[in-house]
C-alpha cells in the first residue's frame, strides 16, 4: 500500500515538525559555514574575495536551484519522505568531502555536490507541511520550520569558528557534514507521508498539474510577482552580507575563528529566530482581517533593518556593532514565513511543492547566486582602491588572500589587511541597498495582492475568523 494513501490524517505534527527542522538545521549548517570559516580558506588557498563569495554563492545556488523543480515535480508524485532522507544523506557527505579540497577548482565542484542534495529538502518539505497544517496555521508552521535557518547559522558558526581555530578549516567541514548522515536517517524512520489535501475542500487532484499552469498561477497576479521580487532582493542583501560579516569582524577588529564563531551564533541566530517566528505568528494573525498583511509585515520589518544593518559597520568597537546586530536581525528576518506562506495558500496541494520550488529557484538563483559573489566584487574594488601601497604594485599581486604574501613586510601585511578591512566594510553598505529595494516591493504587493486561496479555502478562513 502507498504510504500516501495509508492514513487519512497526519499524525504527530510535533515529531514531524521538528525532525524537518533539524534537517533543516543541517541544510543551512552545511550551506552557511562557509561564511564563518571563509576568512581561513581565503588565506590558505590564496583566494580573492570574488572567488570566495563564488564558494557560497553561485557554485551551490545553480545546481540546488536548478533540480530543485525537477525534484518538486518527483514530490508531488512520489513520497516525499524518502525524497528529504536520501537527499540529506547526500549533502552531507559532499561537505564533509569538501574538507578534502586542495584548490579552488576541487571546492567548487564539492559545493556542487553540496547544493544537489540541499536541493530535495525545502520544496518537498513544504508540501508535506502544508499537508499537516490548516491553511490558517501555515504561515506560523512555516515559520517554526524555518527556524532552522538560525540554529544552524548559530550551530555553525560556533561549531565551525572552532574547529577552524582549533583544529582547521578542513576539519570544520568534515565534522559539521557527517552528522548529517543520522539527520537522514531520523528523517526516513520518524516523518510519516500525509494524506495530501487533508485540509483542502476536495483534497487533493488525481494528478499534478503541469509545470506551466503553476507558473502561471504565481505569475498571473501583480502581488505575488512583487513578493517574489521582494523576497529575492532581500535574500540577494541578506546573502551578501552574511557571507562577509564574520571576515568584516576578523579583518577590522582582529577576532579570533572561535569569538567570531561564538558571538555571531548567538547575535544572529538569536534574532533571526525570533524574527523568523514572530513574523509567522504575526501574519496569521492579521492575515485573517486582510491578505496585505502578508506583504505589509515583510515591507515594515525589512524597511526599519536597512538603515540599522548600516550603523553596525561604522560601530567603533566589535561589541557595540554586535549589539546592534540584535534588532535589524529580528525586524529583517519577519519576511519568511510570509513569503513562503502566501506561496502555500496560493496553490493546490499538488501544486505547491513545485510552487515551493519555483520562490526557491528566483530567491535562490538570484539572491544567493549573485548576492555572495556580487557583494564579493564590490570588495574587492573597494579593497583595491583603498591600498595605500600603489607604487609598489596592485593589491591583488601583493596580497594573496587578502595578506601579506610569505616575504611581505610587515608596512606591506598591514597594508594589505587594513585595505581587505576597508574593503569589507564599503562592500557590505553598497550591499545594504538591495534591503531598501526589497522592501519597495513588499510594499507594492501590498497595494496589489488579491486574495491568494483557491476557491472553497477563503470561505473557510473568514468563517474561522468571525468564530473567534
Amino acid at each position: 500500500m502507498n504510504a500516501e494513501t495509508s492514513q487519512a490524517a497526519p499524525q504527530g505534527r510535533v515529531v514531524v515538525l521538528s525532525v524537518l527542522i533539524l534537517a533543516y538545521t543541517f541544510n543551512f549548517i552545511d550551506r552557511t559555514i562557509i561564511s564563518t570559516i571563509g576568512q581561513a580558506i581565503k588565506e590558505d588557498l590564496a583566494l580573492t574575495d570574488t572567488e570566495l563569495g563564488l564558494l557560497g554563492g553561485l557554485a551551490f545556488a545553480v545546481f540546488y536551484t536548478t533540480l530543485g523543480i525537477p525534484i518538486a515535480r518527483l514530490a508531488e508524485r512520489r513520497e516525499r519522505v524518502t525524497i528529504i532522507s536520501v537527499a540529506t544523506a547526500i549533502w552531507s557527505i559532499f561537505t564533509a568531502l569538501c574538507g578534502l579540497a586542495q584548490n579552488f577548482f576541487q571546492l567548487i565542484l564539492l559545493r556542487i555536490g553540496v547544493g544537489v542534495g540541499e536541493a530535495g529538502l525545502s520544496p518537498p518539505a513544504h508540501s508535506l507541511i502544508s499537508d499537516y497544517f490548516e491553511p490558517e496555521k501555515r504561515a506560523t508552521a512555516l515559520s517554526i520550520y524555518s527556524l532552522g535557518i538560525p540554529l544552524g547559522v548559530m550551530f555553525g558558526a560556533i561549531a565551525g569558528g572552532w574547529i577552524a581555530e582549533h583544529l582547521s578549516w578542513r576539519h570544520a567541514f568534515v565534522l559539521v557534514g557527517l552528522p548529517g548522515l543520522l539527520v537522514a536517517l531520523a528523517v526516513k524512520l520518524l516523518v510519516r507521508e500525509p494524506a495530501r489535501g487533508r485540509w483542502d475542500k476536495g483534497g487533493a487532484a488525481a494528478t499534478a498539474p503541469s509545470f506551466a499552469t503553476v507558473l502561471k498561477r504565481l505569475l498571473g497576479d501583480w502581488g505575488l510577482v512583487h513578493m517574489l521580487a521582494g523576497v529575492t532582493l532581500v535574500s540577494m542583501a541578506a546573502y551578501g552580507v552574511n557571507q562577509y560579516s564574520a571576515p568584516y569582524f576578523i579583518r577590522e577588529f582582529g577576532l579570533s575563528y572561535s569569538v567570531i564563531g561564538t558571538v555571531f551564533g548567538l547575535v544572529v541566530g538569536l534574532s533571526t529566530g525570533v524574527g523568523t517566528l514572530l513574523g509567522g505568528v504575526m501574519t496569521d494573525w492579521a492575515g485573517r482581517r486582510s491578505v496585505k498583511w502578508y506583504a505589509l509585515v515583510p515591507a515594515i520589518g525589512v524597511a526599519i533593518a536597512f538603515p540599522l544593518y548600516a550603523l553596525v559597520y561604522i560601530a567603533p568597537s566589535w561589541q557595540m556593532a554586535a549589539w546592534l546586530m540584535i534588532i535589524p536581525g529580528i525586524c529583517h528576518f519577519t519576511y519568511v514565513g510570509p513569503s513562503f506562506g502566501v506561496v502555500q495558500n496560493a496553490v493546490e496541494p499538488r501544486m505547491r511543492a513545485t510552487a515551493a520550488a519555483i520562490l526557491l529557484f528566483v530567491v535562490n538563483f538570484v539572491g544567493l547566486g549573485f548576492g555572495p559573489p556580487l557583494a564579493g566584487w564590490f570588495i574587492d574594488q573597494f579593497s583595491a582602491g583603498a591600498f595605500s601601497m600603489s607604487d609598489a604594485g596592485g593589491f591583488f599581486e601583493l596580497c594573496p588572500g587578502g595578506v601579506g604574501g610569505a616575504d611581505a613586510s610587515a608596512e606591506l601585511d598591514a597594508a594589505c589587511r587594513e585595505a581587505s578591512a576597508t574593503g569589507a566594510r564599503w562592500g557590505i553598505m553598497v550591499t545594504l541597498l538591495f534591503f531598501a529595494w526589497g522592501a519597495l516591493h513588499y510594499l507594492l504587493a501590498a497595494l496589489t495582492l488579491k486574495d491568494v486561496l483557491p476557491a472553497g479555502r477563503g470561505e473557510a478562513l473568514a468563517a474561522g475568523a468571525a468564530s473567534e
